[in-house]
């Protein structure tokens, strides 16, 4: 798999697709949360991409392209996104809080 290139925007969006589709369903709420945070072509161009994309794949876009482009100089804010996304159909599944574990995990590695 070669490296994926995002932009910030881009890897909020695919971070919050992924968060938002962990339970297998992307609520409404859930598209409109995140489509408050990037743009209506940014999510459209990333979900595509996410739609093909196996779990591994998602979790290793992630990881590389936090680790290699550097585009936050803190994971607070993108932490406090992944928590909003995580409430915003207003339940915290179980599933939903273990994937903003380990993405914590992973990150801050």
């Amino acid at each position: 798999m070669s490296e994926t290139r995002w932009n910030k925007n881009e890897l909020v969006a695919y971070i919050l697709l992924y968060v938002a589709n962990i339970d297998l369903v992307e609520s409404s709420k859930e598209k409109t949360y995140i489509l408050s945070r990037v743009d209506k072509e940014v999510y459209e161009s990333v979900y595509i991409e996410f739609s093909d994309d196996n779990d591994y794949q998602s979790i290793t876009k992630i990881t590389d392209a936090v680790q290699h482009q550097k585009l936050f100089s803190s994971f607070e804010e993108l932490f406090a996104e992944i928590k909003l996304m995580a409430f915003a159909d207003g339940e915290y599944h179980q599933m939903e809080q273990t994937v903003y574990n380990s993405i914590k995990r992973l990150l801050k590695s």
